[in-house]
């Protein structure tokens, strides 16, 4: 089983930390989801895949600053690294669908906060189709207290960015490759966002786009807001043609 599990990462030309991270994952796959009654075994599963989740992602900013001074070096080591991000997203999808199908959304009562936010973060980080098939579950969940309300506000945010509208809280920056700095995505009456925010337990919006380098100018950020709508629409054809 190693062995197969190897040679599919060598294909796909996954580093080791990547075969590692998956062997421990998949170790838990053996029994249908069906036949798993053993809590430990689950979150230790869920745990492991939260951890994969971010590993690559961790690495995003890094290779941007060790490129900022050649863009098409930057662009060309991006788009590998978001592939290879990608394929792990894609891999992780197939193991927390099964989870909810099966159990529906675990709370971190029943399950600890790490491998309760695994699931939400494999759901944010997946298509949009998958977002839009789980976001009534999670509505339901955070209703129940078994989801932050700040987790779903996330969700909420991207799926509004995907689907082209404007977003709610603010949370949805993206890098943009022609400024080579980030860039908050259309945003909804940005004035009051703080206290949207706030209703829902979220941060200070200064506070959280300070953690991303940037800063909040509510002002210049109105002003800016159709260059970035026209450029919102642009990724979004861009994307959907890719599709």
């Amino acid at each position: 089983m190693t062995q197969i599990l190897i040679a599919l990462f060598q294909l796909y030309q996954l580093p080791v930390r990547a075969i590692y991270l998956f062997i421990v994952s998949m170790l838990f796959t053996k029994l249908s989801f069906c036949q798993i009654d053993d809590r430990d075994l689950l979150i230790r599963k869920l745990d492991s895949i939260g951890k994969l989740d971010q590993v690559y992602r961790g690495q995003i900013n890094d290779i941007r600053n060790r490129f900022v001074g050649d863009s098409i070096k930057l662009k060309d080591t991006l788009r590998k690294h978001f592939g290879l991000i990608n394929k792990i997203d894609s891999l992780n999808l197939i193991t927390v669908s099964a989870v909810i199908n099966q159990y529906g959304w675990l709370s971190a009562d029943e399950i600890g906060e790490a491998a309760n936010s695994a699931l939400f973060m494999v759901i944010q980080h997946s298509d949009l189709k998958t977002q839009e098939k789980y976001l009534p579950v999670m509505r339901i969940a955070a209703k129940n207290k078994k989801l932050k309300a700040t987790s779903l506000a996330l969700l909420e945010d991207r799926i509004a960015m995907f689907q082209g509208r404007k977003q709610i809280y603010g949370s949805q920056v993206a890098w943009n490759m022609q400024t080579n700095k980030y860039t908050i995505m259309p945003m909804i009456d940005p004035d009051h966002v703080d206290t949207r925010r706030a209703d829902i337990g979220l941060n200070a919006y200064a506070d959280y786009l300070s953690e991303l380098g940037i800063v909040w100018d509510v002002e210049q950020y109105k002003k800016d807001l159709p260059a970035i709508e026209e450029w919102h629409k642009k990724v979004m054809n861009k994307s959907k043609a890719k599709n």
